[in-house]
């Protein structure tokens, strides 16, 4: 639990299949109850099945991190993910896009989650694939530079199954690897592993994977949630499994190493949730005739100092207020939120929280500021 939390109720569930649906063909799973978080007997006839506790924490006045950007998924069934902060993923040539689709057949809401799936493709006549993908991403909608980012996942294992919660840099004017990719959590085929990686010049093309230690690996029970967290500063990526760090990459100190794109992470970057299949070089090829799905029941975003904006709010989107004069451009808000402003040629040259107004100085030219462009004296 992150400092100045406290436990503020908890929720006790009894019976079995707790991850699935309370009622299936009318009879009851689980059942569950709430309390106040303190020293508590369960009663004797929730003691059935399984039982399982989960504690709510609530942030105090001494909590460092605020929750700036937030996702529960909750929109009705059958519904698509809220095109305020998500898009689809575009199909491209790598591995994970080769077969994204815009179908509604593979992103979709149900149950209180994101479920992303690929599937074997119903219609390959007009479009030649063997299965189509689902994947979404927040760019040009939200993006962040530090802070710690969480997401509750479930994927079902399966040969060839590649899902993968990451995030990528909004600038990619240098290319992949050079800007940088943080994989905050990915598993393939049947196994129940979690893995945890960067990628940059550093570490691709120049091979220095060791230099520091850049992927790790947790033995990681597939078959229930888990939380994967990630934790980012101007110092270090740090990696987390339900709450425990399980692996750390260190800025380096020395000259040429940064200059030789050892850490290209002082920048905004967005967030993809996708479920792919692989083709042999890391996952096992697909199993074209299987359906695979990854469940994402929610996704958080906190940083340190920033103030708290609720989840609602983050889903609203903000009006803003855009001028320039010489040397400034002017941004006005009607409430806390995360902006970007963009250059031309589409790199961030500054991302911040603006609170009500904000002056910020650039160069003169052409910049795209909360989707309007602003021509700087």
């Amino acid at each position: 639990v992150a400092s100045g939390y406290q436990a503020d109720s908890m929720t006790i569930r009894h019976g079995h299949n707790f991850d699935g649906p309370q009622y299936v063909r009318g009879n009851r799973q689980w059942s569950e109850f709430k309390t106040r978080a303190r020293a508590y007997t369960i009663p004797q006839d929730s003691i059935n099945g399984d039982v399982a506790v989960y504690v709510s924490y609530e942030p105090t006045d001494r909590a460092a991190y605020k929750l700036i950007f937030a996702d529960e998924f909750n929109g009705p069934d059958g519904s698509q993910p809220d095109a305020k902060v998500w898009h689809r993923c575009p199909r491209e040539n790598a591995t994970w896009s080769r077969w994204l689709s815009d179908s509604e057949d593979v992103i979709y809401i149900s149950d209180g989650k994101l479920v992303a799936r690929a599937i074997p493709n119903p219609d390959q006549e007009s479009d030649p694939v063997p299965m189509i993908t689902g994947g979404v991403e927040s760019s040009g909608l939200f993006d962040f530079l530090y802070g710690k980012i969480e997401a509750r996942i479930l994927t079902h294992p399966h040969s060839g199954n590649f899902p993968a919660f990451w995030l990528m840099p909004t600038d990619q004017s240098k290319g992949w690897p050079n800007d940088g990719e943080i994989d905050i959590w990915e598993q393939i085929d049947a196994q129940n592993t979690a893995y945890h990686t960067v990628h940059s010049n550093w570490t691709y093309n120049l091979g220095y994977k060791n230099n520091p230690k850049s992927s790790y690996n947790e033995s990681v029970e597939m078959d229930r949630y888990h939380t994967y967290g990630l934790e980012w500063d101007e110092r270090s990526l740090r990696w987390y499994v339900d709450g425990k760090q399980v692996g750390s990459y260190a800025k380096s100190t020395d000259a040429d190493a940064l200059s030789k794109g050892q850490w290209p992470f002082d920048k905004a970057f967005f967030i993809i949730l996708n479920q792919s299949v692989g083709n042999g070089s890391w996952a096992a090829n697909a199993d074209v005739s299987h359906t695979y799905e990854t469940l994402f029941d929610w996704v958080r975003v906190y940083q340190i100092g920033s103030p708290e904006v609720g989840i609602d709010d983050i889903t609203e989107k903000p009006a803003f207020s855009v001028s320039a004069s010489r040397g400034q451009i002017h941004i006005s808000c009607d409430r806390p939120s995360p902006v970007s402003v963009f250059d031309a040629s589409g790199r961030t040259v500054w991302y911040g929280t603006v609170q009500a107004k904000r002056d910020i100085p650039v160069a003169g030219g052409i910049y795209i500021v909360a989707g309007t462009k602003v021509l700087v004296p």
